[in-house]
């Protein structure tokens, strides 16, 4: 299964990354039928080099104005700033949307950023292929 995510997306996804490459970043990407939409969420995880965890009142804000967009749950997206952009066993334990995709960056790369997309349930782990949309 191939997923398509627009250049906008991602780079608004690699742009939120970069803004703290030593501390894992958050976010949820809403999308409709003709539009998608990242809502970066502040990471109050306390060894936030390592661990996300979501501020529990922007990931409810950010849900909200899903529904009054119009816009479903397509994505939860992290980083990964010192390790590889597979899911680690922590992620697998907090995986609660089986519906959405996972998305996991890393700067754990020299010079190049690494987004990878994981459909996550339980303790399994399928990998799902990424293509960008280009306008």
């Amino acid at each position: 299964m191939t997923i398509h995510i627009d250049r906008t997306v991602i780079n608004q996804i690699l742009g939120h990354a970069l803004q703290s490459p030593e501390q894992e970043v958050c976010g949820l990407i809403g999308t409709r039928a003709d539009s998608a939409r990242v809502y970066p969420i502040k990471n109050i995880a306390g060894e936030c080099d390592h661990l996300f965890a979501m501020d529990p009142q922007q990931q409810i804000d950010a849900m909200r104005r899903m529904r009054e967009n119009g816009e479903e749950l397509f994505a939860i997206y992290h980083s990964h700033p010192h390790a590889p952009a597979t899911p680690s066993a922590l992620d697998l334990a907090q995986a609660a949307y089986p519906e959405a995709l996972y998305l996991i960056v890393s700067l754990n790369t020299k010079g190049v950023l690494e987004m990878q997309g994981y459909r996550l349930h339980g303790q399994h782990v399928a990998p799902v292929e990424l293509e960008m949309i280009t306008d």
